[in-house]
């Protein structure tokens, strides 16, 4: 019972580390990948690299073309895409 006792302030440090820093990145990992899951043509983009542009083309499931400006387009991938601006709506039926 004594060594199991000297076990505890590890089992605590390694309890307080998975609620402080393990569960939230992975809650926010879940967001992002929900997020680029999401993207639709006509959504405003951020990439990692700080270039806005328009989603104009998805073209697979790790590729996305982005319209910087008119007539420049780039092949961007999903994962690179840290944040929409401006969602479209879905076309109505």
């Amino acid at each position: 019972m004594d060594s199991f006792g000297q076990f505890i302030p590890l089992i605590l440090i390694f309890a307080i580390m998975y609620f402080l820093l393990i569960r939230p990145q992975q809650k926010k990992l879940k967001q992002h990948q929900a997020m680029v899951a999401s993207l639709r043509r006509g959504d405003q983009v951020v990439t990692a690299g700080g270039l806005i542009g328009k989603v104009s083309k998805i073209k697979d499931d790790a590729e996305v073309e982005v319209e910087l400006a008119e007539g420049v387009k780039v092949r961007v991938v999903r994962s690179t895409i840290g944040q929409v601006l401006n969602k479209t709506e879905p076309a109505e039926k």
